[in-house]
């Protein structure tokens, strides 16, 4: 019997290794199942009413460790269901100072001291960031580690030919999507053989908009996301809104052979490391984004293409003609992500 439960209290809906073959999975999900199952743990859901082998209805159950997922509040029901058990938990998300998540970390402070809960991040980015939330929430010293999120080690280069005519977007629309669709408005009038394929996770909505040369997938399961994004010139990602914390996108990408077009932004440089596939983030997007925030995708088109006239997005342009001319990175796997190196040091975290 294993050691150790992960808690999910906050997942929008139940999920288990099957999941990976019958739909869309988010990153969280992914990355938990695939820790869970190489370690051989317990898996239990706040919205899952019957059991599938490892992944249960919440319950009480002897273990000596119980990893809780993003949410800090869930830490005193961990601790009721689980007394004796050494309290973790998973951050995959922003946890600022004054933000709601930082809020809800300085509220569970006399838990978290008295547990001596350690805190398990994504990336070192994330890591220094919670860092400082710790401190500014009266609990600096508690223990903090990087654990990054882990990547199916069949995930590598498979000679698929690659189309330099497609672009890929396969990330939560709120993470740059109405914006990568405007950019990709001035890329194809620049290049009107271009064409870009949206994919989705599965828990936000995508901006639809009817625009030439975009092709909306809506939720893929994995396997049909990936073999779009082996065939694509590059994803597509110029997400500038919300910070990635670690960035699944980017990771499984080079691990399929498909280089990224991203920002310099949350922790994109630390996993994707390589300059040629980072942008700087202009104090003009942001002005850009700033004005049009908040319109409905079908009126940014006019915006957006006298935006392109004056040379917003120049600098995707003149990367994507670099890339389709014969300078396009060669990227592969990272070993820091494969799953069998990430389980040996979960493994270590967990030991007795």
């Amino acid at each position: 019997m294993s050691r150790t439960v992960f808690l999910d209290t906050v997942s929008p809906r139940p999920y288990d290794t099957r999941s990976f073959g019958e739909r869309a999975v988010q990153g969280t999900e992914a990355s938990v199942m695939r820790i869970a199952d190489a370690l051989g743990a317990w898996v239990m859901q706040h919205n899952r009413t019957s059991a599938w082998e490892r992944y249960l209805p919440v319950q009480r159950m002897e273990v000596e460790h119980v990893v809780v997922i993003r949410d800090s509040q869930a830490l005193a029901q961990a601790r009721e269901l689980f007394p004796q058990a050494r309290l973790h938990l998973w951050l995959h998300d922003k946890v600022r100072p004054g933000s709601k998540r930082g809020r809800r970390l300085r509220r569970a402070a006399a838990l978290l001291r008295a547990a001596n809960v350690s805190l398990i991040c994504v990336s070192d980015t994330q890591r220094r960031e919670v860092a400082v939330t710790l401190d500014w929430a009266g609990v600096a010293g508690l223990p903090l580690c990087t654990r990054y999120n882990p990547l199916d080690e069949a995930l590598r280069p498979d000679g698929t030919p690659v189309d330099d005519r497609q672009l890929v977007f396969f990330s939560s629309p709120n993470k740059g999507l109405a914006f990568a669709l405007d950019a990709f408005g001035q890329l194809r009038r620049a290049m009107p053989d271009l064409r870009l394929v949206v994919g989705n996770p599965g828990y936000k909505a995508d901006a639809l908009a009817a625009l030439a040369g975009v092709e909306f997938l809506g939720p893929q399961p994995q396997p049909l996301m990936h073999a779009q994004v082996r065939r694509s010139l590059c994803t597509f990602h110029p997400n500038f809104r919300i910070p990635e914390t670690f960035g699944l996108v980017f990771a499984e990408s080079h691990a399929l052979g498909t280089p990224v077009l991203t920002h310099d932004f949350g922790a994109a440089a630390e996993i994707v490391g390589d300059p040629q596939q980072l942008l700087p983030v202009k104090t003009a997007y942001r002005c850009y984004e700033s004005l049009l925030g908040g319109v409905p995708p079908r009126w940014r088109a006019a915006p957006a293409r006298w935006a392109g006239h004056l040379g917003l997005f120049d600098a995707y342009v003149a990367r994507i003609r670099e890339w389709r001319t014969g300078h396009r990175p060669v990227v592969g796997p990272d070993p820091r992500f494969a799953l069998s190196a990430l389980a040996a040091q979960w493994r270590e975290l967990l030991a007795p």
